[in-house]
């Protein structure tokens, strides 16, 4: 008996200091209704710092082993079917809303957010092409400052036209054959293959229906999403790829149709989970869909990623 209540009372002792736990992460979450100073600095060095550091760690890990050129441009327009540059207004977009979001918390006012949260994607973004443009190896391209400009303008836009965001850039992967091909390039490993390996890549536009419809009985959280994505492709456009390799190439562009939920639409008064649940609507949850390939004929998944 007294060793049941010995247990009882650790597990009173830890549930407790969980519930404190989480209602101090509640409230720390909670965004403020009024401009809140020290949480506008925090927010102002945590991202110079963050952003900072991610320079710099790209620097050295992408850019150091290359030799330094003049800075320049290139035209990449026609690589990796366009894949890149979907990727670039999905970063973009999520990084400025992310800002924004920030700001958001610490009760900076819809211009201030707008201004200097959801800029934030494209001024990073827009150091990464600088680096770019010093490398020999690379260069910087119009081609993806368009597309920077398009993902910080589709959060910007629709927070001045509707404010809120009814049209989401999303991301989903899975794995191919082509990255045992080129591992050197497409990646060796999930981690890299997930950021190197276009054919796998899928982008979305995800649409939240109710957001369209308010006066309508559809659930909130339901999204129709538009994909886009690219198969056969083992190297960009005009690298030099061995006669083997080069034969494996069938490029193809594919489009999607598929459901999707909308995360932050579902309701809940946890701040905590709004904030799991923002960040995690960066992804397309994986469901039905329909392809179209570029060169015709129509295919059904079960379940895509």
């Amino acid at each position: 008996m007294f060793f049941t209540r010995k247990v009882l009372a650790i597990l009173f002792v830890l549930l407790s200091v969980t519930v404190q736990s989480q209602s101090k992460m509640e409230s720390f979450l909670t965004p403020s209704d009024t401009v809140n100073v020290p949480r506008k600095n925090t927010v102002y060095i945590s991202e110079s710092a963050f952003f900072g550091g991610t320079l710099i760690g790209l620097n050295q890990l992408w850019y150091k082993d290359y030799p330094k050129s003049s800075f320049h441009f290139i035209n990449d327009n026609d690589d990796w079917l366009q894949m890149d540059k979907a990727g670039h207004l999905f970063s973009t977009y999520h990084l400025g809303r992310f800002g924004a979001e920030s700001l958001a918390w610490s009760g900076a006012t819809k211009k201030q957010q707008l201004v200097y949260g959801a800029t934030v994607g494209f001024a990073f973004m827009s150091v990464v092409e600088v680096f770019d443009g010093f490398s020999s190896e690379w260069g910087a391209s119009w081609g993806d400052v368009a597309a920077n400009v398009a993902g910080g303008g589709l959060y910007v836009s629709q927070e001045l036209l509707w404010n809120e965001q009814r049209i989401t850039p999303k991301f989903s992967f899975h794995t191919t054959r082509y990255a045992a091909l080129r591992p050197n390039t497409l990646g060796s490993s999930w981690n890299e293959q997930i950021l190197k390996d276009y054919n796998g890549q899928t982008y979305w536009l995800s649409v939240n229906l109710y957001s369209f419809a308010k006066a309508s009985k559809l659930p909130k959280w339901l999204n129709v999403a538009l994909g886009y994505g690219a198969d056969g492709m083992v190297s960009g456009n005009k690298e030099t790829v061995s006669p083997e390799v080069a034969a494996q190439n069938h490029r193809k562009r594919q489009f999607y149709l598929s459901l999707d939920v909308d995360l932050t639409k579902i309701n809940t008064n946890s701040h905590i989970l709004k904030t799991v649940f923002s960040v995690f609507n960066t992804i397309k949850v994986p469901a039905p869909a329909l392809e179209v390939s570029q060169f015709g004929g129509l295919k059904g998944h079960f379940i895509y990623f």
